[in-house]
């Protein structure tokens, strides 16, 4: 019997925590974490295939060329999205190969610098959702808006730094590397793809791709990657154990295992917020739609109870 696939989509505190600074050993030290959590997984007999988010690094890089243009020039967003990609890549491959040898478990681990098709009609390009960057407070988000030309969101309610700047975040259409992570999957390596949502290109008239200037939500682009590799199943993992609905309120309430149907009415309602659950809940749903199977949304740390039905919250179809 072939070995079922699974993919899993980490959220940014696999990387850097909210409340770090974001250097190479903190980073370094949370990759480790998610490595051995992976390293686990991997036991349970799955194929694996991991993508993740980049929004504080790709951030965080593009402050880096805003504020030394005068010193060399500014990369674009497409190719900071490339860089981050072979940063976190590199960050995990490293620390997931060393963990499953320590296991004993020789398997390959390969990370695929991946680009993904989006239109540039994408409605986001006028109303950007996707985070990028440090959290701020309401004060320092305004201040950056009005000094340096940021479009700033609330995305976390409630928290003392609850705003982050905000860019486009087009739908991926396509993933242009898919055979090539197709084949590596077909021979058991544990494949790093689409990392940061992919790099985002526009297919041009004559076959050739070029960047644009967006960065694709990880969750959608872990839904087309599940779509791409055939997955059997589609793990989500964020900072929290489950979704919510009424989330920070005092009546907010865990969910354990809702169908899709109650899933839709729930986004409907708006108790997803599209700075945070709400890219999730709707990669889970179309997952669930597509496929017939289910999509899981837990915490890191979580990540195995959850496989096994202990926790999470499963969407079913």
């Amino acid at each position: 019997m072939d070995q079922p696939i699974l993919v899993i989509a980490l959220g940014g505190n696999a990387i850097k925590q909210a409340h770090e600074k974001g250097t190479t050993e903190e980073q370094f030290h949370n990759v480790d974490v998610t490595a051995k959590q992976i390293a686990k997984i991997a036991h349970e007999g799955y194929k694996l295939v991991i993508t993740h988010g980049n929004g504080p690094q790709a951030g965080a890089l593009l402050i880096q060329q805003e504020e030394t243009n005068g010193l060399v020039p500014a990369q674009t967003l497409a190719v900071c999205g490339a860089m981050t990609q072979g940063q976190i890549g590199w960050m995990m491959q490293n620390r997931i190969a060393f963990r499953l040898h320590e296991e004993s478990v020789e398997i390959p681990v390969c990370t695929v610098v991946t680009q993904v098709v989006v239109s540039e009609d994408d409605p986001d390009f006028q109303d950007p959702t996707k985070p990028v960057g440090p959290f701020y407070t309401k004060e320092e988000a305004i201040k950056n808006r009005d000094k340096k030309g940021y479009i700033v969101k609330e995305v976390k309610p409630g928290a003392e730094k609850g705003w982050r700047r905000v860019v486009p975040s087009p739908e991926p259409i396509k993933v242009v590397e898919s055979e090539s992570i197709n084949s590596l999957v077909k021979n058991n390596v544990i494949v790093i793809a689409s990392g940061g949502g992919g790099i985002p290109v526009r297919e041009n008239s004559d076959g050739s791709y070029s960047g644009v200037e967006a960065v694709i939500d990880k969750d959608r682009a872990g839904f087309k990657l599940a779509q791409t590799v055939s997955a059997d199943k589609f793990l989500i993992l964020t900072d929290v154990e489950k979704a919510f609905i009424n989330y920070n309120k005092p009546n907010q309430q865990g969910l354990d295992r809702i169908t899709v149907k109650e899933a839709e009415k729930y986004e409907a309602e708006g108790h997803f917020l599209m700075g945070s659950m709400g890219p999730k809940m709707q990669a889970a749903i179309r997952f669930v739609k597509w496929s017939g199977k289910e999509a899981i949304i837990t915490s890191l740390n979580k990540a195995l109870d959850a496989l096994k039905g202990k926790t999470g919250t499963h969407i079913i179809p």
